[in-house]
């Protein structure tokens, strides 16, 4: 069966998603400058308000950096138990017009509107309706871009931030994305762009005219990618089954450490990790490791596996196992490691499956 010629796409955004949240509930600091934050300098910023970011503040930004740019800065801690609350509203908001729903995160989300619960005339109607009800009933604002494909209404989510709405009509793609900077492209990362850039490649109109088979010879598989994108063409469908995809926890140190010296580190985040998956009722296919160096790159290691893991001995198995195989320099100091774990299936279904 062919790709339809046309599908109606929303990707809603929510604005400075934890930071609206706690002005919601913190009236008092609107207007100032605030970063949502645990208060430590090795702490990162996980939202910032657009007062805080006319200072140069940012999500990622080290706390200790964003209160150098901005002294006056408040720092407000993270309640993620509430952000999650408010995202299930959301979605009961979205599951009143569609059941084709990809989240991306607690505060982001492709809808596929090509047919609409409510019998509503167009895409930009639904999105329309879908912002009001976010901001009457939670009291916060959302963007949202409308375009016949993800790629697109991603870009066009962003456009008229915040509380801001853009459509893309199929008839306007063409002068819509000769306009866009390469770096709008999903996938072109700095490494990608430079190499664009050395091309003398700057905006997807500079893209547009190269052949195919070029832009696979510079950049392998994803070449074929790109040369659709420089089109505006997607055939990625929304994903509606992808509610939750990884579990995975976190740890900070409060100094950087050696590779050798944090062996034993490892051991509380696959407890966590599995609690967590035993809570759920799930069991994992793959694990995946992650470092973050002390100048923040992020390093990762994944492995799937042919069958689940059904032990916490195989979690801890795995782990080992992809920390042998991680070629890291022994020079490098690390602040940040993570434990994931993906390709999550429901455990009852394998105990199920085994006895058949």
């Amino acid at each position: 069966m062919s790709e339809p010629a046309l599908r109606k796409i929303i990707h809603i955004d929510m604005d400075a998603f934890y930071a609206s949240v706690e002005l919601r509930d913190r009236p008092d600091l609107r207007g100032l400058p605030m970063i949502v934050a645990h208060d430590h300098p090795r702490s990162v910023v996980t939202t910032a308000t657009y007062e805080a970011r006319q200072f140069g503040l940012r999500s990622a930004m080290s706390v200790a950096l964003a209160k150098k740019k901005c002294p006056q800065v408040v720092c407000i801690e993270p309640d993620f138990s509430k952000y999650k609350a408010v995202s299930q509203q959301l979605h009961q908001i979205f599951r009143q017009y569609t059941d084709l729903i990809e989240p991306l995160s607690l505060d982001e989300a492709y809808l596929d509107v090509t047919q609409n619960f409510k019998q509503l005339a167009s895409a930009t109607a639904v999105a329309e309706h879908i912002r009001a009800d976010i901001f009457r009933e939670t009291g916060l604002t959302a963007s949202a871009g409308v375009a016949p494909n993800k790629f697109l209404a991603k870009i066009a989510s962003d456009w008229n931030k915040p509380d801001g709405l853009c459509v893309v009509k199929p008839h306007q793609v063409q002068q819509f994305i000769q306009q866009l900077a390469l770096e709008k492209l999903p996938g072109v990362g700095k490494v990608t762009l430079q190499k664009m850039h050395a091309l003398s490649w700057h905006s997807i109109a500079d893209i547009q005219a190269i052949e195919e088979a070029e832009l696979i010879h510079h950049f392998g598989k994803f070449g074929r990618q790109l040369f659709l994108y420089a089109q505006g063409i997607d055939h990625r469908k929304v994903q509606h089954q992808r509610e939750r995809q990884q579990i995975s926890k976190e740890i900070t140190f409060e100094k950087d450490y050696f590779l050798n010296d944090i062996a034993e580190k490892w051991q509380p985040l696959i407890e966590r990790v599995w609690q967590q998956l035993q809570q759920k009722k799930m069991c994992a296919r793959g694990v995946q490791i992650k470092l973050k160096t002390a100048d923040f790159k992020v390093l990762q290691h994944s492995r799937s596996f042919a069958q689940p893991l059904h032990h916490l001995d195989e979690c801890r198995q795995a782990v080992a196992q992809l920390l042998a195989e991680f070629n890291v320099d022994r020079a490098l100091q690390f602040r940040l490691i993570g434990v994931g774990v993906f390709a999550l299936e429901d455990a009852s279904e394998q105990v199920q499956l085994s006895l058949i």
